[in-house]
C-alpha cells in the first residue's frame, strides 16, 4: 500500500503540475522544477516526494515568497488530487513562517482544495497564541474545510506529525475551539473534533470527560462526537466514561464458550468467532462488547487491538449469540507475521472470554 501511495508523486505528476505552474506563473522556471522535483525520486517515500516536490517549487518560482503566494492560489483549484495537493500547504509552513499573517490566510483558502493540517502546526510551534487566536476565528468560517482545520490543525497527537508539546501537557488553549465546534453541522468537521478529543483523552481523559459533560449529549450531533471521543477510554472500561453513556461499570453475564470456526488460518482467510452471553441480573443492562487481537510482532511477542463489536441492550437473564467476521490481510499501518495469535472478548473494559488461534503468513 505505502509502496502504492509514494506514486502519487511521480514524473508524470510532476510534469503535471510544471504545467500547471507555468500557466499561472511567467516566469516559473519548469525545467529547473523538473530537475529539481524528479532527481533521485525512485527510493523515496510519499512524504519525502512531495517535500521534495515543495524544494523545487520554490527553486522555480520567480520573487520573493509572499509574491508567489496568488501562484499557488491559483493552481490549487487546478490539481484535482486532495493528497498531492498538500504540497501547496507544505511550501507555506516550509517557507512562509517569517511570515505568520499572510501564511495563515494562504492556508485558510488552500485548505479547501487538500488540507493545511501539518502546515499550520508549524505555526503553533512558533506563536501557539497568536496562532490559535486566528484558528479559533477559522472555527466559525462558513466553508467546512476551514472550520475541520481549526481543529485538526491543533490536535496534540496528530498522526504524521510532530506532537505540540504544550497542548499535550495543558489542552485549555483549544477548549474555544472546540467549543464552537461541538455540534457542527459537518459530519467531516465532527470526525476530527472527535479524534481531537480522542487524542487529548490519552493524557487527560478527567479533562475530556468534563468538557463533554459541560456540553451536554442532548443534541445529537454533540453525542456522536462525545461517543466517537470516549472510544479509547470505553474499550479501556474506564468508569467515568462508560457511567457518561450509561454501561454498567461490570457486567452481570455468563459467557458461554468463544468459537472460533477454524484455529488455523492463512493471511487473506478470515477470523470466524460466536459465543452466546446470558445476563445474570433482574435488571436490563446497557453492554459495550468488543474484542481484542492479540498480533504476534516480528520479535515473536504479541500486541493487542482493540475492535468495536457491538452495543447490547441485554434484558433480565436475557440471552444474545454475537458473531464477528474478519479478514486478516496487510495494510500500510499494520503487517502481519506468523504464529500463534489471541482474541479475547471483553464487556465494558473486562475481558470474559479468549481463544488462540494460528496464523500461517
Amino acid at each position: 500500500m505505502a509502496e502504492a501511495l509514494k506514486h502519487w508523486f511521480d514524473r508524470a505528476r510532476f510534469e503535471a503540475l510544471a504545467d500547471l505552474f507555468a500557466a499561472a506563473s511567467r516566469g516559473f522556471d519548469r525545467r529547473l522544477f523538473l530537475a529539481r522535483a524528479t532527481d533521485g525520486l525512485e527510493p523515496l517515500a510519499l512524504l519525502a516526494r512531495m517535500r521534495r516536490g515543495t524544494e523545487a517549487l520554490r527553486a522555480a518560482l520567480p520573487g520573493d515568497y509572499v509574491a508567489t503566494l496568488p501562484v499557488l492560489r491559483a493552481v490549487a483549484p487546478r490539481i484535482g488530487h486532495s493528497f498531492v495537493g498538500m504540497l501547496l500547504p507544505d511550501y507555506v509552513g516550509l517557507y512562509g513562517r517569517e511570515h505568520p499573517r499572510e501564511s495563515l490566510e494562504a492556508l485558510r483558502y488552500l485548505t479547501r482544495y487538500s488540507s493545511g493540517e501539518f502546515a499550520v502546526r508549524e505555526f503553533l510551534r512558533r506563536d501557539l497564541e497568536g496562532t490559535l487566536a486566528v484558528m479559533t476565528r477559522w472555527a466559525e468560517d462558513e466553508d467546512e474545510h476551514v472550520r475541520r482545520l481549526a481543529s485538526e490543525g491543533c490536535r496534540p497527537r496528530l498522526p504524521w506529525s510532530f506532537r505540540l508539546e504544550a497542548l499535550v501537557a495543558d489542552p485549555a488553549p483549544v477548549a474555544p475551539i472546540l467549543d464552537r465546534l461541538q455540534a457542527d453541522p459537518s459530519l467531516y468537521v465532527r470526525k476530527s473534533v472527535a479524534n481531537h478529543l480522542n487524542d487529548i483523552s490519552k493524557d487527560h481523559p478527567e479533562w475530556m470527560l468534563t468538557r463533554l459533560r459541560g456540553w451536554g449529549l442532548e443534541d445529537p450531533r454533540t453525542a456522536w462526537i462525545a461517543k466517537r471521543a470516549a472510544r479509547t477510554l470505553i474499550k479501556a472500561g474506564h468508569p467515568a466514561a462508560l457511567a457518561l453513556f450509561r454501561f454498567g461499570a461490570k457486567p452481570a453475564v455468563r459467557m458461554g464458550a468463544l468459537t472460533l470456526a477454524k484455529r488455523r488460518l492463512r493471511l487473506g482467510e478470515a477470523l470466524e468467532f460466536s459465543f452466546p452471553m446470558t445476563s445474570t441480573s433482574a435488571r436490563s443492562q446497557r453492554l459495550v462488547v468488543d474484542y481484542v487481537v492479540h498480533y504476534v510482532k516480528r520479535s515473536g511477542g504479541r500486541t493487542p487491538k482493540v475492535f468495536k463489536l457491538a452495543e447490547v441492550e441485554l434484558a433480565p437473564r436475557a440471552q444474545v449469540m454475537l458473531r464477528k467476521r474478519q479478514v486478516i490481510r496487510d495494510f500500510s499501518t499494520r503487517k502481519h507475521h506468523a504464529g500463534r495469535h489471541r482474541v479475547e472478548v471483553q464487556i465494558n473494559g473486562s475481558v470474559l472470554a479468549g481463544a488462540e488461534f494460528w496464523l500461517a503468513v
